[in-house]
């Protein structure tokens, strides 16, 4: 006897909350998948240099970029003179290369994120690109969406103070008529501190109240740089790993070998709760989803033994268009509509 995969979409649990946290090896990974329209290569910190154009900039400033991580860089010319034009251009023309990025009209793995997770759910990233929220905008009117952090900012993201509220940049509140002002993406990496601006203080909170009550937690293309300690630290608050998440699973979709990402990661790892993979889709999030909190009780507290021997649901890896995407995961929306109904 086990748990098929029909049963497995028609329940639906009210917990545990997942938490999936993005770096720039999952934009990477999605471009791969679907390149862009515009041909643009998505940089990470060591290429980001070369790939936004920064090269020429920094040598007619006699600036030397040579060998050198582009937070180093910036770090340093900050410290010399924030308000210096070569600081202000270097702001400028990563904001621009980035904002004028879109997804490709079929489906990417931004969508398959998106509609993976349901409202108990979070997804926070440290990407400055849009295609989170543009990934979310045009698959919101399908299902309840997960909840979004921007930890560092994102080009597609606006803050208004007076309303306390973020929207999409540049657009206005409907209700206060302010501007939803485009959110600052640098940040000196000796400076980093994240509480003195309002906006992503807020942001991180978000994920501390996710972590908090999360059961399953998801590290997408995130490196853990070693300039980002405070980072660590601030998640290292609600996941402490060895002995106070002896119960939860933490997971990690990254290229680099299993023994070096469970190094990497020991400080956030209970022996025995964390799975490792260099795919999207031999994660729990394409197993088993909009159902990874559901299959989480079921891997480890089981009430039956067809619980323990659980059918996946796995998404295929192409779809020929968006529709079709959200067609597939209607069944396991319509089985969501009914829980709710249920509990009314």
């Amino acid at each position: 006897m086990f748990m098929t995969r029909g049963e497995g979409i028609s329940e639906v649990l009210d917990g545990p909350g997942h938490v999936v946290i993005l770096g720039a090896g999952a934009s990477i990974a999605a471009n791969e998948y679907n390149p862009l329209p515009s041909g643009k290569k998505l940089p990470s910190m060591d290429s980001l240099i070369e790939d936004v154009g920064l090269a020429k900039i920094l040598k007619g400033a006699n600036a030397s970029s040579v060998g050198q991580n582009f937070e180093a860089i910036y770090s340093q010319l900050h410290l010399e003179n924030p308000e210096s034009k070569l600081v202000r251009s270097i702001e400028s023309t990563v904001y621009e290369y980035f904002a004028a990025m879109e997804l490709p009209p079929t489906p990417t793995l931004y969508d398959y994120l998106i509609l993976s997770l349901r409202p108990k759910d979070l997804i926070a990233t440290f990407n400055w690109d849009p295609f989170l929220f543009q990934a979310f905008s045009r698959n919101r009117n399908l299902a309840g969406m997960p909840h979004l952090s921007f930890l560092h900012g994102s080009v597609s993201i606006g803050y208004s103070p007076d309303d306390q509220r973020t929207g999409p940049a540049g657009w206005i509140s409907k209700s206060s008529g302010n501007e939803y002002v485009p959110t600052k993406l640098l940040y000196p990496v000796t400076q980093k501190n994240y509480t003195d601006d309002v906006f992503i203080s807020r942001e991180w909170n978000r994920l501390r109240r996710g972590l908090a009550q999360a059961k399953r937690v998801t590290i997408f293309g995130y490196g853990a740089p070693d300039t980002d300690v405070e980072a660590i630290d601030l998640m290292s608050e609600f996941w402490s790993g060895v002995k106070l998440r002896d119960d939860e699973q933490i997971e990690v979709i990254d290229t680099q070998p299993g023994d070096f990402l469970r190094q990497r990661w020991n400080r956030f790892i209970f022996e025995g709760h964390a799975e490792f993979s260099n795919s999207y889709f031999n994660s729990s999030l394409a197993l088993f989803p909009r159902r990874s909190g559901e299959s989480y009780l079921h891997q480890f507290h089981p009430a039956t033994e067809a619980e323990a021997m659980q059918e996946t649901n796995q998404i295929p890896e192409r779809f020929e268009a968006l529709n079709e995407m959200q067609d597939w995961h209607r069944s396991l929306i319509e089985a969501e509509t009914l829980h709710r109904s249920d509990i009314k």
